[in-house]
């Protein structure tokens, strides 16, 4: 199973969580303040961490921020602040998820399955897509599925698996107008309360990794009060 790195002021909250996550099969990691985290992190290398956003010496924020200038890690957020701007912030650094106090434990083991599903999809033992073409071509764009590979201009682009699975999703139907709704099942994401809002973080994220731009976008556009589509390539005269 993974290895899960917890990181919260709150030793109760730690304990509890750990337990649900053991049960799963998952080894755990535990850390009080934000810089501990960060140790455990470049000592142990965990497949994922949660972490709390309010902690001492150095918040979860910025314990993500040094985590993720280092690895492409799958993180978590816990947080008191039920605020949609907090929760887009996070998500927007680079966060896979967010949760806010108080939750369910049961439900933060789900959201921990389902963010190590899609992190290891396309890596030994994970689920590759089976279906569709084995590499798709709009424009400068080149995508291919099984490999989980993308290059613009044939310059390879890291992408994080929440971000390859909306590219994806849109380049098999370039020109479709694709609602927050159908994106969010796209990556296996819960749209209930609202949350559809927060794929607007991920895909501000899939634009700068393309290298593309919101205003004049070259691959993705919003279409207002709607989505987002993949731009087919313009015809040539």
């Amino acid at each position: 199973m993974a290895t899960v790195l917890i990181a919260d002021d709150e030793p109760k909250i730690v304990r509890l969580v750990a337990g649900y996550l053991e049960r799963e099969g998952h080894r755990t990691l535990h850390a009080a303040t934000g810089r501990q985290a960060v140790e455990l992190f470049r000592a142990h290398h965990p497949d994922l961490a949660v972490l709390d956003v309010m902690m001492p010496d150095l918040d979860g924020i910025e314990a993500a921020r040094a985590m993720l200038r280092e690895a492409d890690l799958p993180i978590i957020f816990l947080t008191a602040r039920a605020g949609e701007a907090d929760r887009v912030a996070g998500l927007e650094l680079g966060a896979d998820d967010y949760v806010v106090k108080p939750f369910s434990p049961r439900e933060l083991a789900a959201r921990v399955r389902s963010v190590l599903r899609r992190t290891r999809r396309g890596i030994s033992g994970a689920r590759p897509p089976v279906d569709g073409p084995v590499r798709i071509e709009i424009g400068g764009l080149a995508v291919e599925p099984v490999k989980r590979a993308v290059r613009v201009d044939g310059a390879p682009r890291a992408l994080t698996a929440v971000q390859f699975d909306l590219l994806a999703a849109l380049a098999r139907e370039p020109g479709r107008v694709f609602t927050r709704e159908q994106l969010l099942e796209a990556i296996h994401e819960d749209a209930s309360e609202g949350y559809e809002r927060t794929i607007d973080a991920h895909v501000k994220n899939l634009r700068r990794a393309l290298g593309d731009r919101s205003v004049r976008p070259r691959f993705i556009a919003t279409v207002r009060g709607v989505g987002y589509k993949l731009l087919e390539p313009e015809a040539g005269p």
